[in-house]
C-alpha cells in the first residue's frame, strides 16, 4: 500500500467505525481489518489511503495491553502512514486498570520513539469540547462537563469523575504532560507555543478543541509536526476530523464522497449488549416500530448453560424473523437492568458476554440469510464481531442523524457473511429511531 495518510488503532469496534467514517466522508478511502491482515487480504484494499485495525484495548487491563498493543502498533508501524492514530472515545473513559489511555501513550512512545505525544479529544461533530483542558460533552441536547454527565459520570465500568484530563491521565501514567490551550491555539504565537512543548520534550500534549475552527488550527499543527516514518498520535475521531480540515486547505485531499441510499431491508436482527439509557430509549422505540424484543439472560449468557441460552434466544429470534418481524436481542433494557456486580465476579465475563452475542447474531444471519444486522455496545460490538467471521469493514453510508455510527459492508472469507451490512452502534450514540432507520434505509 502507497502513499498512506493515516493508519489507526480502536480502542473498541464502535470507535473504529467512528474514525472510518469520518475519513470516507472527508474523501479518504479507508478499510478497517478485524485483525492483523495476512498479505493477500491487505492487497484488496490498496486503494484505501487509511488503515484501521480494530482492537479491544477500551476494556483490557494494562498487562494486556503490554502484549497485544505493542505488537498492534508496530504492525501499524510498518505501514509507513504519515500518521498512526491510538483511537479512544471521545468521552475519554478510562481508568488506571481498565482501557488505561496513559499505558497506551507510553507503549506508543516507545514502539515509535517519540519523545511527544499529541492529544486531542474535543469533536464539534459528536458534541465533545476541550476548553482549556476540560472535557464537555452533550446529552439530549445538553451540554455538560463530563463529569456531570448523567450517562459518563456513572459509566458502569469506567466512570468520569474528573474533567480536566490531564489530572485524569495523571492517575493512569506518570508521563509529564502540557496544554496548547483555546487562548493560545487562536494566537499568533500558536505554533511557537506548540514547538516549545514539544523541543521541552512534554510527553503528552493536549490541543483544545471548541468549535471547527479551533479544529482546524489544531489539525494544522499536528500535520505540521509530523515527522518523516510517520508520527503517533492520540484522541477521538477529532483527530481525523481536524486532519481532513488541514488536508482539504493543503489540496492532499480532493475527492467528493457518494453513497448511494441502501434502501429498505424486510428484517433485521439486533443484539444489544448495552446498559446506556439512550440505547434503552433506542430499544423501547424499536418495540413500538415493528420489532420483537427478546430478553437474554447476560449471567446464564456467562455461565456453564451458556450454549443453552444462546439455543433459546435464537429460537425466538428465528420465529419473529420466519414471520417477517426484525427482531431485537438484549441483555439490559437501561442502567436499573445492569446485572454488571454478577458479570464481574467472572474474570474476562464481559468478553464471553460480547462473544456469546456474537455467536446469537451469526447463528440467525446464516440460516435466516440476512441482509442486514446491528450490534450495540462499543465493548460488545469488538468481542460479537469477531464471533461472526468478518475480517474487514467498509462504509456503506454514514449516518447523517447519528455521527459515529455508520452502516458497514463486512468482508469475510464465509460466504453468509461477506457483503453483510452491518450498523456498529456505541452505547450512548444515535436517535431514538436509531434501530427503525436502520432498517428502513436511514430514512429520518
Amino acid at each position: 500500500m502507497q502513499d498512506l495518510l493515516l493508519s489507526y488503532y480502536g480502542d473498541d469496534l464502535t470507535g473504529s467505525t467512528d474514525v472510518m467514517e469520518a475519513l470516507e466522508l472527508g474523501g479518504v478511502p479507508t478499510v478497517l481489518f478485524m485483525r492483523q491482515p495476512d498479505a493477500a487480504m491487505l492487497a484488496q484494499f490498496a486503494h484505501c489511503r487509511a488503515v484501521g485495525l480494530a482492537g479491544t484495548s477500551r476494556s483490557e487491563t494494562p498487562q494486556w495491553m503490554d502484549t497485544h498493543l505493542s505488537d498492534a502498533f508496530a504492525w501499524l508501524k510498518t505501514l509507513n502512514a504519515a500518521i498512526c492514530h491510538y483511537k479512544v472515545c471521545s468521552t475519554f473513559d478510562s481508568s488506571p486498570t481498565i482501557g488505561s489511555i496513559g499505558r497506551a501513550i507510553e507503549i506508543g512512545r516507545s514502539v515509535f520513539a517519540q519523545d511527544s505525544v499529541p492529544l486531542l479529544v474535543g469533536a464539534p461533530q459528536l458534541k465533545r469540547y476541550t476548553a482549556f483542558g476540560h472535557l464537555f460533552a452533550a446529552y439530549r441536547e445538553k451540554y455538560f462537563r463530563i463529569d456531570r454527565h448523567p450517562v459518563m459520570s456513572r459509566h458502569p465500568t469506567t466512570p468520569m469523575d474528573e474533567s480536566d484530563l490531564l489530572i485524569h491521565l495523571s492517575r493512569q501514567t506518570e508521563l509529564t504532560s502540557g496544554l496548547v490551550d483555546l487562548a493560545t491555539l487562536q494566537s499568533v504565537s500558536r505554533s511557537e507555543a506548540f514547538d516549545r512543548l514539544l523541543a521541552e520534550g512534554t510527553d503528552i500534549v493536549l490541543v483544545d478543541v471548541d468549535s471547527l475552527e479551533t479544529q482546524a488550527l489544531a489539525g494544522k499543527e499536528i500535520w505540521r509536526a509530523r515527522k518523516p516514518g510517520g508520527s503517533f498520535v492520540v484522541g477521538s475521531s477529532g483527530i481525523e476530523y481536524a486532519l481532513l480540515a488541514e488536508w482539504v486547505s493543503n489540496g492532499t485531499v480532493r475527492a467528493e464522497p457518494k453513497f448511494s441510499p441502501p434502501g429498505a431491508a424486510d428484517r433485521i436482527a439486533v443484539v444489544s449488549g448495552s446498559c446506556s439509557p439512550t440505547t434503552e430509549r433506542q430499544i423501547r422505540h424499536a418495540l413500538t416500530d415493528g420489532f420483537d424484543g427478546i430478553e437474554v439472560d447476560p449471567v446464564e449468557l456467562i455461565s456453564a448453560a451458556s450454549g443453552d441460552a444462546i439455543a433459546r434466544a435464537t429460537a425466538a429470534g428465528r420465529a419473529s424473523l420466519e414471520a417477517g418481524r426484525s427482531v431485537v436481542l438484549y441483555t439490559a433494557l437501561g442502567p436499573a437492568a445492569n446485572r454488571g456486580g454478577e458479570i464481574d465476579r467472572q474474570e474476562g465475563a464481559r468478553h464471553k458476554l460480547g462473544r456469546g452475542l456474537g455467536e446469537l447474531l451469526r447463528a440467525l444471519t446464516i440460516e435466516q440469510k440476512l441482509q442486514r444486522v446491528v450490534v450495540a455496545g462499543g465493548d460488545t460490538s469488538s468481542h460479537a464481531l469477531g464471533q461472526m467471521g468478518v475480517d474487514a469493514l467498509t462504509v456503506r453510508m454514514p449516518l447523517p442523524a447519528s455521527p459515529g455510527s455508520p452502516l458497514c459492508v463486512a468482508h469475510s472469507r464465509i460466504e453468509a457473511i461477506d457483503g453483510l451490512e452491518v450498523a456498529l452502534k456505541g452505547g450512548q450514540v444515535g436517535t431514538d429511531r436509531y434501530f427503525s432507520a436502520i432498517r428502513d434505509g436511514l430514512s429520518s
